[in-house]
């Protein structure tokens, strides 16, 4: 079988982590070969700008600055990662991508989703998804789960209401806007029910 990039996509609290590794699970278990990563992350490099992002004060950075992190980070987990694991043949299952920075850098932040879009393929040679799984949570419950972990990771965490209100919005919408590509689900369900759901997704 050809190799496969799945995204993994959704606000705080959505689950979208324990998902991408039930699924990369159940691929493993069907003899394929899968690399679960993440981003902000992946590599040496890009765990250290993760770092950046992701502790601190919700104003450390401005909405370009991060989208400039974010997107060197990306740089990185792409050349090093993402693209020779699907040289090989292998299946890669990445936790947030390209649909995370138009969700909280663009819609959150205000940043155009053109300018994103753009310098997102000009970081990655314009590499984008197979198939994106778009977890959907009132971003109300979603914080409150996300709290609950009792993450030191808590910067965009402690963004106000209507930040996270225009992030949920976004990733609401994304489905509708590139259908082709993206597929979302309710996140608000057991982690079994949405498991097997997104497993009848992929194999179809």
């Amino acid at each position: 079988m050809t190799s496969r990039f799945i995204t993994f996509e959704g606000g705080e609290g959505s689950g979208k982590s324990t998902q991408a590794r039930l699924l990369a699970a159940r691929l493993k278990d069907a003899g394929q070969t899968v690399v679960l990563t993440r981003e902000p992350g992946g590599t040496e490099g890009a765990e250290a700008v993760r770092n950046l992002l992701v502790t601190g004060d919700p104003g450390r950075w401005t909405p370009w600055a991060e989208a400039c992190l974010v997107n060197a980070a990306r740089a990185d987990h792409v050349a090093r990662v993402i693209r020779p694991a699907l040289d090989r043949g292998e299946w890669v299952i990445c936790d947030r991508f390209v649909d995370s920075t138009r969700a909280y850098q663009g819609a959150g932040k205000g940043i155009a989703d053109a300018e994103l879009c753009e310098l997102h393929g000009r970081v990655t040679d314009n590499l984008w998804p197979d198939l994106t799984l778009v977890l959907r949570v009132n971003p109300v419950l979603g914080l409150a789960r996300a709290g609950g972990r009792g993450d030191v990771e808590g910067r965009f965490e402690a963004h106000d209401g209507a930040f996270h209100a225009r992030v949920s919005d976004f990733f609401g919408m994304l489905p509708d806007m590139e259908p082709k590509r993206c597929f979302g689900f309710d996140a608000d369900q057991s982690v079994e029910a949405l498991a097997a759901a997104i497993a009848a997704r992929v194999s179809a």
